[in-house]
């Protein structure tokens, strides 16, 4: 375990897609993990999740769907102006409309999209497409 869980969920999520497994274990659990699970859940790259708590730090199940190709976090975590989406899109993103980018901004975890319809900046956390 690294010092970063967000990247060790991400990994985890990667590499069982990799081997062709549809169910993962995420360890350990956290607040930020259970706001990047449910944007991937709304936007169809993951299936069902749940929380089991272990009596440590818990842990999630997860069901992929199969529509993940690549997926990682944002290293260092770039600040972004909100007239600068364009710019990183291009750099994480492989083409326009495919995929999207998670940004942790002032009014929550959100996608690159919505960050961009309510016109607010943050910072880059990972991306998956």
């Amino acid at each position: 375990m690294a010092n970063d869980p967000l990247s060790d969920a991400l990994n985890t999520i990667k590499t069982h897609k990799l081997v062709g497994q549809n169910k993962c274990t995420v360890k350990p659990a956290s607040k930020l993990i259970r706001e990047v699970l449910n944007l991937f859940q709304a936007n169809s790259y993951i299936g069902e999740f749940e929380y089991v708590d272990d009596g440590k730090s818990g842990f999630f199940l997860l069901k992929e769907l199969g529509a993940i190709n690549s997926c990682g976090v944002v290293k260092p975590r770039f600040n972004v102006k909100a007239s600068e989406w364009a710019k990183w899109e291009q750099r994480f993103i492989p083409s326009r409309g495919y995929g999207m980018l998670v940004v942790s901004t002032s009014q929550g975890v959100m996608t690159n999209s919505e960050a961009k319809k309510r016109k607010i900046g943050g910072r880059l956390l990972a991306f998956i497409y």
